[in-house]
């Protein structure tokens, strides 16, 4: 496998510049340096992402779970799988073994990500190389984010130049010869200018048969002002994989079959997912007589390619298993822009924080589906049994169109209008207001017989939330929040001649809440809500050539928060979600009301735990448990409630120098962590090795 010859390139002269700029540096830089060397706490205390405004998360009337840098280089964490896990009431499909599909509130979707407030809503795997932070918001966001976010929204927040002159390489090695180097060098040019390279390479084998991953990411960034009150920020990130996609084992008995976790149900060497993206974006700052703007313009091309030969169901004598196969590509561009202006207004003992803004969007997408055919060319057949035993093999494969398989081109665009009014009522009463306007466009044009279809939603969201304090230090909210999601679909192209006409999907959350910073290095969160989905199209069943909308399902449950420091030298990450949503209405055979929503385990708990000693030494030590969980609405197949135990050990070699031994799954448990459906089950990692060395200068 290889990825971007250029892009490796790319990230070896940002290594060598980096240790370039690392020889050179001066007195002053080396004085700088000690705060890029000190460990960062895990705590957080504010999220401009859930308000677009400074606020502090104890006055944010939302459920919110911040994953700083310190815990992701902690864990060393390298995918967002491996974030959420710390994150209350977040779970992770296995999404098919080609992307993220995270599970919020019982609601799985593919595109509700974003980088720094502007939607990254592409199917792929992303990285941690260059994040600060991951935040979660939980609960529908439309005011703030527009369409879609039914469970909430996962915001990625990137490193990005910040005066600091400094350069950390890191070294990893593992279990199945895995291999990565990541690089972060920020430069001060001069008082008003500033870089930043964050880069990686990876190269990895895998607990999985036949599995790999490979890896390149580059980002460059460049912040300088202009003046006392404008600042601009440039930056450009190429990111590319090449991998397998992997779907896991089938299921027999209602259960997880019973095989090695290593065993592949397809054809890992028939199973290739490539994908690549480009983005660039600009940011500016000004601030002028009590007014701040900011705007963003950002422009993403991505490029996708994935092939899985996957199980199916296993046959009635339990002897042989389906094997199926497709192939997809995906092309899009992304151009969005987003403008907001900020001020602050003092009516007698009052105090407004105004925001009024705009977007706009466009989207291309290009998508191209094939079915596998067994038997080679000229074959009807869709699928191959093969034996229990020898479920792994090279198949004799021709990919072409079926007739149902999907061969479009579409264009979506977004125009919105928000304004929002946080108050300061009293001393001890606050309240946020917010309503958004959003125009919705789509035209999907059938590439294979010309037909195009339309549609066009025009949304208003609105958020309500109401804040009281009855100490500095403790607050207690409710909150009221609304979005839609269209017909399109998460990945724009699910649009049909029947479905068109139809209302978008609606997510109605309601939320109370109590958030307590202990002190001001530990906070704790709580928080009740109840979501409604609605508007769930289904046939009718009196006349099945007919769409009709009803209640779809309502999940409810409370969601326990816990970050900071405990004591000194003692930083812990923690959290616990019980969850409780079924269908309120039989949408098809296989998804009966009050069915229990996939992929939602009704306990999902986590806690983390940091110590460092005097001596240089370190230890953490932390406890992941899920409950078990269905892997469909049909109920028929669960996978088992487990606990895994995480462990490392770090050691301080002076200022510049630390190493860590990450060790996941400690007592090597056996579990299945994630599903895409019934007959699409990932077995858990066994016991897994992580060896960092990091250098700062």
């Amino acid at each position: 496998m290889s990825v971007s010859t250029k892009a490796i390139s790319c990230l070896g002269l940002a290594c060598c510049a980096g240790l370039i700029a690392a020889s050179q540096a001066t007195a002053e830089a080396v004085a700088e340096l000690t705060i890029v060397g000190k460990r960062a706490a895990y705590d957080s205390h504010e999220a401009i992402s859930a308000t677009r405004t400074q606020t502090a998360l104890i006055d944010t009337p939302q459920a919110i779970s911040i994953i700083g840098r310190a815990l992701i280089q902690d864990q060393a964490m390298q995918g967002m799988a491996e974030v959420v896990r710390y994150m209350p009431g977040v779970g992770m499909a296995q999404g098919e073994g080609n992307r993220n599909t995270p599970v919020m509130r019982g609601i799985s979707s593919t595109a509700n990500f974003y980088v720094d407030g502007v939607r990254d809503d592409v199917e792929y795997f992303r990285d941690t190389y260059n994040l600060e932070r991951v935040e979660a918001l939980n609960g529908p966001n439309a005011m703030i984010f527009g369409r879609g976010g039914g469970g909430g929204v996962i915001n990625r927040v990137a490193l990005k130049p910040d005066g600091q002159a400094g350069t950390s390489v890191t070294l990893q090695a593992g279990s199945w010869n895995a291999k990565r180097i990541s690089l972060d060098q920020g430069l001060k040019l001069s008082d008003r200018v500033s870089t930043r390279v964050t880069a990686v390479y990876e190269d990895a084998g895998s607990y999985r048969q036949g599995a790999s991953t490979e890896k390149v990411g580059i980002n460059p960034s460049i912040a300088f002002r202009a003046n006392d009150q404008t600042q601009v920020r440039l930056s450009f990130e190429h990111f590319a994989y090449d991998m397998v996609a992997d779907r896991g084992v089938p299921s027999l008995g209602g259960r997880p079959i019973k095989t090695r976790y290593d065993t592949f149900f397809g054809s890992p060497s028939q199973s290739p997912t490539q994908f690549s993206m480009d983005q660039a974006r600009l940011d500016l700052d000004h601030q002028w007589a009590g007014l701040a703007w900011h705007s963003v313009t950002s422009l993403g091309v991505y490029d996708k390619f994935y092939q899985n030969v996957y199980p199916g169901a296993v046959n009635a004598a339990q002897t042989q298993v389906a094997i199926l196969a497709y192939s997809n590509q995906t092309n899009r561009q992304n151009l969005w822009h987003q403008s907001d202006l900020t001020t602050v207004v003092r009516a007698g003992a009052i105090e407004h924080t105004l925001l009024g803004g705009f977007e706009l969007g466009r989207q291309a997408t290009d998508n191209r589906r094939l079915t596998g055919y067994f038997g080679g060319l000229g074959s009807g057949l869709t699928s191959q049994y093969v034996p229990l035993n020898q479920p792994s093999q090279a198949f004799a494969l021709a990919f072409r169109p079926s007739a149902s398989d999907a061969d479009n081109h579409g264009i979506a665009t977004t125009m919105a209008v928000y304004a929002q009014d946080q108050v300061q009522l009293t001393l001890r009463i606050q309240a946020i207001v917010g309503l958004r306007y959003e125009q919705f466009k789509v035209s999907l044009r059938n590439n294979r017989d010309g037909s195009v279809i339309t549609a066009n939603d025009r949304q208003w969201s609105p958020r309500l939330g109401l804040v009281y304090k009855p100490a500095e230090n403790l607050a207690a909210y409710t909150s009221y929040s609304l979005t839609y999601s269209p017909r399109s679909g998460d990945q724009l192209a699910a649009l049909t001649p029947t479905n068109k006409a139809l209302a978008p999907e609606r997510f109605e959350n309601h939320e109370l809440g109590v958030k307590w910073d202990i002190s001001p290095r530990l906070a704790t969160t709580a928080a009740l809500y109840q979501l409604k989905r609605s508007h769930v199209a289904i046939a009718d069943p009196a006349q099945p050539q007919v769409l009709i909308l009803v209640d779809g399902q309502t999940s409810q449950g409370l969601e326990l928060g816990l970050q900071g420091t405990l004591m000194p030298g003692w930083s812990v990450v923690g959290g616990y979600a019980y969850q409780d949503g079924q269908l309120d209405h039989t949408q098809s055979a296989t998804a009966k009301a009050g069915a229990r929503l996939a992929q939602l385990p009704r306990h999902l708990a986590s806690l983390w735990n940091r110590f460092d000693l005097p001596s240089g030494w370190g230890l953490g030590l932390g406890v992941i448990y899920q409950g078990s969980l269905y892997a469909s609405t049909d109920n028929s197949v669960s996978l088992p409630a487990y606990r895994r135990v995480d462990a490392a050990l770090y050691r301080a070699f002076g200022s510049h120098l630390r190493g860590q031994i990450n060790i996941e799954n400690l007592f090597d448990t056996a579990y299945f962590a994630s599903a895409h459906n019934n007959n699409n089950i990932t077995p858990g990692a066994p016991r897994t090795i992580k060896l960092s060395l990091t250098a700062q200068y």
